[in-house]
């Protein structure tokens, strides 16, 4: 899974990067000094891990993880090459969801590329470069499948069907995502404003009351999940040694970070959900989306899983850790075996069986 962080310039995208990927990305006080997108991976953060390894035991433990690309800022007029407006939108065409960075923190020394703090304005100078790229480009595809169309060709008639819808939403100023069309029917299309996003605002130390409401009905508007951060803080948090971040967090008056909050809302918004394998050797999470059976799950960890998919010993992490082991699971009957037809739920536990 990949997430790309989007914004103006300045809004301090790289600043949340560092952070979250405790990463060395370039950020000052000038736009574009992002050109050739930064990517890091960071770990998901699942306290079932930690109940895991002390009931396994295990070499090692490994978190599922995702890839945030710290894309540069984007400009008015992005859609029509200003600010190296096509390269950069290019590498938003890569990622799997966008987090989009909005400033809600007032500072003279970091230049506000429009002069005044508004996130509102903000979110729809961005939002609307992404519809007039996609625009643009939904129209050249529409020129193509129109001719095929013409000749009879009913698999290109039902995409000018949907290329026609989305000319009209796109046209409006409206994302393609509103829509609600299936991936399967936009995926070939390579939309901007067809993936999911996330709206983070990065606030100062001592969040505005009114900018962070503006912010929050500028979201709440276009249907869409708000998280505020500061990221300053989230640097300093990262400074503090791992048994002095609590009493931080406490002082702030919050039991997670802003980073935490964060990668669980992106793992979330991509309806991705967690299964575990333990024993000896590791104990590690495996990142699968919602509604996936058995087999598919199992090819996440190797293909030939997949291929020779036998059935798996299934149990939930909830009676594992009421019970404490595998061996009283096995007593009360909890440790299912399920076939090909079974649909993974959030927090099994997995064994899988397949033939070579």
């Amino acid at each position: 899974m990949e997430i790309g962080i989007v914004g103006l310039p300045n809004v301090g995208k790289s600043t949340l990067f560092n952070a979250l990927t405790s990463g060395h990305a370039a950020s000052s006080n000038y736009p574009f000094t992002t050109i050739e997108p930064n990517v890091g991976v960071v770990l998901v953060p699942d306290d079932r891990l930690k109940r895991l390894s002390a009931i396994f035991a295990p070499k090692k433990t490994t978190p599922a993880a995702v890839r945030f690309v710290d894309i540069a800022g984007l400009v008015k007029g992005a859609s029509s090459g200003e600010g190296l407006g096509n390269k950069f939108l290019s590498h938003i065409r890569e990622v799997d969801a966008v987090l989009h960075l909005v400033r809600l923190f007032k500072d003279p020394d970091v230049v506000h590329t429009l002069g005044e703090v508004d996130p509102g304005r903000d979110i729809d100078i961005i939002e609307t470069e992404l519809a007039l790229a996609d625009l643009s480009s939904v129209e050249k595809q529409w020129d193509k499948v129109n001719g095929k169309a013409r000749t009879g060709d009913k698999e290109a008639r039902k995409q000018l069907e949907v290329l026609e819808a989305l000319k009209k939403c796109l046209g409006e100023g409206r994302p393609a995502r509103v829509l609600g069309l299936p991936e399967k029917e936009v995926k070939d299309f390579g939309l901007l404003t067809s993936k999911p996003v996330l709206y983070g605002g990065n606030t100062d130390e001592k969040p505005d009351p009114a900018v962070l409401a503006s912010f929050e009905k500028a979201v709440k508007d276009r249907g869409g999940k708000a998280i505020a951060l500061c990221g300053k803080i989230e640097a300093e948090i990262l400074q503090l040694p791992e048994e002095d971040r609590p009493a931080f967090l406490a002082d702030l008056g919050v039991d997670k970070t802003g980073l935490e909050r964060v990668i669980r809302a992106a793992y979330d918004l991509l309806g991705l959900q967690s299964f575990f394998t333990g024993g000896p050797d590791e104990v590690r999470a495996w990142t699968v989306r919602k509604g996936w059976k058995g087999p598919q799950a199992a090819g996440v960890i190797h293909t030939d899983f997949e291929k020779g998919f036998i059935r798996a010993d299934v149990y939930s992490y909830a009676d594992l850790d009421k019970h404490g082991g595998e061996a009283a699971l096995r007593e009360k009957g909890l440790i299912r075996s399920e076939g090909k037809e079974y649909v993974m739920r959030d927090g099994d536990v997995c064994f899988f069986k397949f033939a070579n």
